[in-house]
């Protein structure tokens, strides 16, 4: 049976016609065709699905979208722009912290989570946050590297 879920994705209302069975990553790349939101294996491990949820750091393809009626989604689109990244993305840059890239967009957003809540963690605190995204590439030192970088960033603007 089909039904109708409102929502808001990256600050923007949306409603989408869906049968209730779909989770969020589907209807965020195929319903919204906003695919910087990766699939990776579909089971809740990699990360590669990252988005937030009422500022919470959730797997997409885990979550059902009529779990997320009413709520406030962000995706990588969410955060930055091609001409004005955020200061995530610039340090993810700056830090060369992407190889192929297909992890890229699920780390920056479960580091933007955690730079909501903790605006200036210790490296072992982004270590044990960035624990649950995998990166086949192993960019991990450098990922910390951009995060650290990031709060820093981030904290001089506030």
């Amino acid at each position: 049976m089909k039904q109708s879920i409102n929502f808001k994705l990256n600050s923007k209302n949306v409603t989408v016609e869906v049968q209730g069975d779909e989770s969020l990553l589907t209807v965020i790349r195929t319903y919204l065709d906003e695919t910087g939101t990766k699939y990776g294996c579909g089971l809740g491990d990699c990360g590669a699905c990252t988005v937030l949820v009422n500022n919470e750091v959730t797997r997409s393809c885990m979550t059902f979208i009529e779990d997320v009626a009413n709520k406030e989604i962000i995706t990588i689109e969410g955060i930055g722009t091609s001409t004005n990244l955020h200061p995530i993305q610039e340090a993810f840059v700056k830090t060369d912290a992407l190889q192929c890239g297909f992890c890229t967009p699920g780390m920056i957003m479960n580091a933007y989570g955690l730079l909501l809540k903790n605006p200036n963690p210790t490296r072992e605190e982004i270590i044990t946050a960035m624990d649950t995204n995998l990166c086949r590439c192993g960019s991990y030192g450098r990922i910390i590297e951009a995060i650290e970088k990031a709060s820093k960033q981030l904290s001089k603007t506030f």
